[in-house]
């Protein structure tokens, strides 16, 4: 999905199942489990199976872009966070439909919600307007769904409170590690006379971007002032920034000589 989300919606969204395989193989991933990978996408309706100029392929369905539209804005852009509220959902889902409250809880959880109790969930205000277009684009704003705007006044410390609904502690070590893991990569890429080949650079930004695209996910966006003061967040999406900076470009040479190379 990484190599989809960066690559294959400038080329019409579809990328060849050879091309796919050869670009998978840079990054060790062997033919057998590409195929198996894509058998999964397409069980999911993520990857449609599409063949262009005689060539076998599979191209990224309509769900799938929407998805990956979303995600852009959520994994690369980057908001000062505000102090101004909270966006509450609140959903009572009969039981004749449990996998609409499933699906329901799964997209407010991707969302960046946490949970105040079964069917209350709590996010940051800035949270709204993806909430409420992302739960009319899916089908999820029905009748047992209704959006709050909302101010906390009584009883507890809101910086105490905020560890009941999320699970910081957990953020913080997703974080913690990926600095461990990235910063040597770093190192190699900014360092003095650095010089890593595209193909290299292809490598080291897929996996890295991996490794990121899930956190902001999982991360609410609180203010500073409810976070912990050993929150290592900002570390984290200021390390990413600066290796896609200098990941980036020279990888989507790589991946676009592919691309353009139907071989």
């Amino acid at each position: 999905m990484t190599v989809y989300g960066l690559y294959a919606r400038e080329v019409g969204g579809w990328i060849g199942v050879s091309t796919l395989i050869r670009l998978l193989a840079e990054l060790d991933v062997d033919a057998q489990a590409v195929r198996s990978s894509i058998s999964r996408l397409k069980r999911r309706e993520i990857l449609v199976s599409e063949r262009r100029d005689g060539r076998a392929g599979y191209a990224l369905s309509p769900y799938a872009r929407s998805v990956l539209e979303t995600g852009d804005r959520r994994i690369f852009e980057r908001h000062a966070v505000t102090d101004d509220g909270w966006v509450i959902a609140v959903f009572s889902v009969p039981e004749s439909e449990r996998q609409h409250r499933h699906q329901l809880r799964s997209r407010l959880a991707w969302l960046g919600f946490g949970t105040v109790s079964s069917g209350v969930w709590i996010a940051p205000a800035h949270a709204l307007d993806d909430t409420r277009d992302h739960l009319l684009q899916h089908g999820l704003a029905w009748q047992y769904v209704d959006l709050f705007r909302a101010d906390y006044v009584a009883f507890g410390d809101p910086a105490q409170q905020v560890g009941r609904w999320w699970d910081l502690a957990a953020l913080q070590k997703l974080y913690d590690d990926f600095v461990t893991e990235f910063t040597p990569m770093a190192a190699r890429w900014t360092g003095t006379g650095a010089r890593v080949s595209d193909q290299d650079a292809f490598v080291d930004y897929v996996h890295v971007l991996t490794a990121w695209r899930r956190l902001p996910y999982l991360d609410p966006g609180l203010p500073a002032a409810l976070l912990p003061a050993t929150w290592s967040g900002t570390i984290a999406a200021d390390l990413f920034s600066a290796l896609r900076a200098g990941l980036a470009d020279p990888a989507h040479e790589f991946a676009r000589s592919l691309l353009d190379d139907p071989a």
